[in-house]
């Protein structure tokens, strides 16, 4: 659920009201079927961004904009976390087939959408979510008087002290449909972000990245490399709840080998790593989605200048 710093969110709008009978020359089916059907209903502004982010072959990256864009986002982190990695949806999300919760209310949906797709028992190509990440920036999460949805596991008490007055943006609920886990689709998802971070400014990203699994034991040899070698400054980490910190230097820095600790990071961790990224203290058992988490932090000005510029610095290279 939402962490309000004070207060709850204040009552939906009203909707509106139609009237009829419409004039039969400004009469369009389509038009007033998709304003009565709430699913299509235009739930999110996308602040003078293009509809459409980035194209890359038959993908093309977007920000989700009306309902049944984030139900489909939904859809695919349900497919992704509980269908193929076993976390244990509550009982909405079991009856909904959607992995839900009440950031999605707030936050921005980036999409990538295959427009090829796959063809339906009528013939008909049906074009399909297959990768999404949730953006909720720091402006937005003030106006709704919430706080991060990271602060359920970490305490961001320094880190939002020591980055008063900056944009910041948190990641999270970043997940790829299984057969498009290739680079094709993390480099749209990734041009998405950019783009989005130049669009709003952002100075500061993080969030909780994921190793699978509930066994720190097991995790050893990449938790302790990142202790070792990408805790950045330790005077102004940000710390693991009470209660939920998991030491992270399970193994002597003298005997984490570099080259076997890269090979066991996930891919989305390995990323932010090579972007410039450092780690927080302690590790965190999530144990409604059998991953063990870590905390991440990339400052935008540390950003490999490689990257900066492989994806161009007005994030050109996929532009549609």
């Amino acid at each position: 659920m939402l962490r309000p710093r004070s207060g709850k969110f204040g009552p939906e709008s009203s909707s509106r009201l139609f009237r009829f009978p419409v004039p039969r020359a400004s009469f369009n089916p389509k038009a007033l079927v998709s304003r009565l059907n709430p699913v299509e209903r235009v739930v999110r502004d996308n602040g003078g961004m293009a509809d459409v982010i980035g194209r890359l072959g038959s993908l093309e990256v977007r920000l989700a904009r009306t309902t049944k864009d984030i139900r489909r986002c939904q859809r695919l982190r349900f497919k992704v976390f509980y269908e193929e990695m076993g976390a244990t949806p509550d009982a909405r999300g079991f009856v909904s087939r959607r992995d839900i919760d009440a950031y999605d209310r707030l936050c921005d949906h980036i999409m990538v959408i295959d427009r090829v797709g796959k063809v339906n028992r009528f013939g008909q190509v049906k074009p399909r979510v297959i990768g999404t990440y949730r953006l909720l920036r720091s402006d937005v999460a003030r106006a709704a008087d919430v706080d991060f949805y990271t602060a359920g596991e970490y305490d961001l008490t320094r880190f939002l002290a020591a980055n008063a007055g900056l944009r910041l943006l948190e990641l999270g609920r970043s997940c790829v449909l299984e057969p498009y886990r290739n680079k094709r689709t993390v480099e749209l998802l990734w041009h998405g972000v950019w783009a989005y971070i130049l669009h709003h400014r952002i100075d500061v990203m993080f969030g909780c990245a994921s190793f699978e699994g509930l066994e720190p034991s097991r995790l050893a040899l990449p938790l302790a490399f990142l202790e070792h070698h990408a805790a950045g400054d330790r005077a102004a980490r940000v710390r693991a709840l009470p209660g939920l910190h998991v030491p992270m230097d399970r193994l002597p820095a003298e005997s984490v080998d570099l080259k076997s600790a890269m090979k066991a990071l996930p891919p989305l961790i390995k990323g932010y790593l090579r972007l410039g990224a450092t780690f927080g203290d302690g590790a965190v058992i999530d144990r409604q989605f059998g991953t063990t988490d870590v905390f991440v932090t990339l400052r935008v000005a540390d950003i490999d200048p490689r990257y900066i510029g492989y994806y161009g610095a007005d994030a050109s290279r996929h532009a549609a």
